[in-house]
């Protein structure tokens, strides 16, 4: 029987792990903190939850009125002003955390069943491969007892860590990186998040909702540089007009605890003050202390292992998935990498990896999903398409539910009319990327999505009309 031992217990590590039991091959999943990792236990299942009680407050403070809801409220006339929803952070973040433990407990009850062993405890590589084509895997107890387990294939799927500024330690009570957030029993009443791409864009959002006051602080020119530019400047528009306080072109030098309150000083002298400070400055891969360049895997200058499309490294028999490899921190990638290093390895039917065909989104409100070329594609000249982009205030639906900000945009090649790409700006954007994801995969025509039957009224008729206003125009220009 083939064995295989996969260190790290996330999304590329439990998937990896359910296909190659499901394909006969002994599995062992090494894992020192809990199956389903940083996604499920403090980043992507925790986030998400907090973000969706900031959700419901959203859309409650910013419709109910135009939506002709009465409030029974006994506030004072001279008060009405006032927010008249709370929250109650502690209650909020016990949830996140059982929900999280629940998933992982799901995650593992998973793998079990399927027929995989769970060690817990953390894994590196003994050395390169022998002349028996397997390697060792020495496997480090939390009581430093170590076993060696020897495989014909390894999966490397240990994530990584929040990214740390030398001058700007998190504390873990008002300085903290997204991984601490939820032992807060408190509403921080003034935040200051470090960091505008999509992890400080989301948590600047969920906690200017649940009631903080927010500063916002951006090294570049605009909040999430690395999405569609209509995109991020609907969102900046968002978050400066529900009173956060955006910082662009500022580089935070330092943050530093002055009794209950956080002091973070700016690359030009300026000081921005806060009672808590969130570091969203990005993450580095868990790739020290594996054994990794002395095994012949080769890393990249960040630390990320490289892999081709069928995730092998440049060792044999070595695989790796997910935010080790620094091909998108997505855990939809991380588990498609994972199962396509198992059906490599094992001989099965195998599709590499195609980026151009990864959806991701935002959970911000309102969200920003995205897939295949983009805007920033178009405009270098790496693809020629057409592009028209049509607002959400021309959609039925979207009046109905009080909905003043959006868009959908589609991207297709002039000629053929073949969907090469699209983003959604609108709540639950996450469901509406669905059938541009098909398109975009399939290689399907705007003539095909614009005849196909949506109902009426839905958000997802926009997609539908900006199929049928490409399908018309002759040219690459933006409608």
């Amino acid at each position: 029987m083939t064995r295989i031992v996969i260190i790290g217990g996330g999304p590329g590590g439990y998937e990896a792990a359910l296909v190659g039991a499901q394909l006969g091959a002994e599995v062992t999943v090494v894992d020192c903190d809990g199956l389903g990792g940083a996604s499920v236990l403090t980043d992507c299942v925790p986030s998400k939850t907090l973000i969706a009680t900031a959700e419901v407050m959203t859309n409650f403070d910013s419709s109910y009125e135009e939506l002709g809801i009465v409030v029974a409220d006994d506030t004072p006339p001279i008060e009405q002003s006032a927010r008249i929803i709370g929250v109650d952070l502690g209650k909020v973040n016990r949830r996140v955390k059982r929900l999280a433990l629940a998933q992982s407990h799901d995650i593992t009850a998973s793998v079990t069943r399927a027929g995989a062993r769970v060690i817990r405890g953390r894994g590196r590589l003994g050395g390169p491969q022998g002349i028996d084509g397997t390697r060792d895997v020495i496997v480090t107890a939390a009581d430093g007892a170590e076993t060696i387990l020897t495989a014909e294939c390894v999966l490397i799927a240990t994530g990584g860590t929040p990214r740390e500024i030398p001058d700007a330690m998190p504390d873990g009570e008002r300085i903290l990186n997204w991984t601490q957030v939820y032992d807060l029993d408190e509403l921080p009443e003034e935040l200051i998040v470090v960091g505008s791409g999509v992890t400080g864009a989301e948590f600047a959002g969920a906690y200017q909702a649940l009631g903080s006051r927010v500063t916002l602080i951006s090294s570049r020119d605009r909040v999430l540089p690395g999405e569609d530019p209509d995109a991020a400047a609907v969102l900046e528009d968002v978050f400066r007009r529900r009173g956060m306080n955006v910082i662009g072109r500022a580089r935070a030098e330092s943050a530093k605890r002055v009794g209950d309150r956080v002091e973070v000083t700016l690359s030009d002298g300026r000081v921005v003050t806060g009672t808590h400070c969130l570091m969203a400055v990005g993450a580095i891969p868990n790739t020290k202390g594996m054994n990794l360049e002395e095994s012949g895997v080769k890393l990249k200058d960040s630390g990320h292992i490289w892999t081709d499309k069928v995730s092998r490294t440049t060792a044999p028999g070595v695989y790796a998935a997910g935010d080790v490899t620094g091909i998108f921190a997505l855990a939809s990638v991380a588990a498609m990498q994972g199962r396509i290093a198992m059906y490599h390895f094992l001989g099965d039917a195998v599709t590499p990896l195609n980026l151009k065909t990864v959806s991701s989104n935002v959970f911000t409100d309102p969200e920003i999903a995205t897939v295949g070329y983009t805007q920033a594609d178009v405009d270098a000249g790496r693809i020629d398409a057409a592009v028209v982009k049509l607002p959400l205030l021309r959609n039925a639906r979207a009046k109905m539910q009080g909905i003043r900000d959006g868009f959908v945009k589609l991207f297709c090649r002039p000629g053929t009319g073949i969907v090469v790409g699209g983003v959604v700006v609108s709540p639950r954007a996450s469901e509406l990327i669905h059938p541009i994801s098909i398109a975009v995969d399939n290689n399907l025509t705007v003539e095909q999505i614009a005849n196909a039957f949506t109902v009426y009224p839905s958000l997802s008729g926009s997609i539908a009309e900006v199929a049928r206003q490409l399908h018309t125009r002759k040219t690459g220009t933006e409608a």
